[in-house]
């Protein structure tokens, strides 16, 4: 190979890396539009694929199904109240009752949970949205900061265990119990996770 037909070869590759992550910001940004829109059920592929003006099979290339997708393209800020400014005995339910209103209207993260229990992308891109923001804030307030991630675990044990039978399975005595009741049960489980001695 020649000098010259090196170069070229090179500048190829690099042109089309550039190509590839311009192809792949702009699935992502279709992509984001069109779950915010059409939430997950009703958001495809092939829609998707019109929005950022590519075929559907490049969709499918960068990240294999709706599932891939949709946990690439989802990001979640869990805007989570700053406990430490609170009476300690009222940690718990601040932290019940925000989740409870981000389920309530948030359907990207409703939908979120659904794919992360079928699928690996979405279980890992909800792993680590719990990582990043649950963990700092058992941190902040457990009595022992060594116990932090197995704290934080707990307390997203009663959360998402919260979130999926009453707004992924719908179990009907889930979705029937008010506000007030699910805070009521759940409020003094998740503040002993937080704030109550190792046992």
């Amino acid at each position: 190979m020649t000098g010259n037909e090196r170069s070229t070869a090179t500048e190829s590759g690099a042109g089309g890396r550039r190509r590839s992550e311009t192809t792949r910001l702009a699935i992502l940004a279709a992509a984001r539009e069109r779950f915010a829109a059409d939430g997950y059920e009703r958001a495809t592929i092939r829609a998707i694929a019109k929005d950022a003006a590519i075929d559907p099979s490049m969709v499918m290339r960068y990240y294999g199904n709706k599932e891939g997708l949709f946990a690439a393209a989802v990001s979640v800020d869990l805007k989570l109240p700053d406990l430490i400014r609170l009476p300690r005995p009222e940690m718990g339910e601040a932290l019940v009752l925000h989740f409870l209103h981000m389920w309530e209207e948030n359907e990207v993260l409703t939908a979120l949970l659904r794919v992360g229990v079928t699928n690996q992308a979405g279980a890992e891109r909800m792993q680590s949205i719990f990582g990043e923001q649950l963990l700092p804030v058992a941190r902040q307030v457990c009595p022992d900061p060594e116990q932090s991630p197995a704290r934080a675990a707990l307390v997203a044990t009663q959360l998402l265990g919260l979130a999926l039978t009453r707004y992924v399975l719908r179990l009907p005595p889930a979705v029937a119990l008010p506000v007030e009741e699910v805070v009521a049960w759940l409020a003094p489980t998740v503040q002993r996770y937080l704030t109550a001695p190792n046992p």
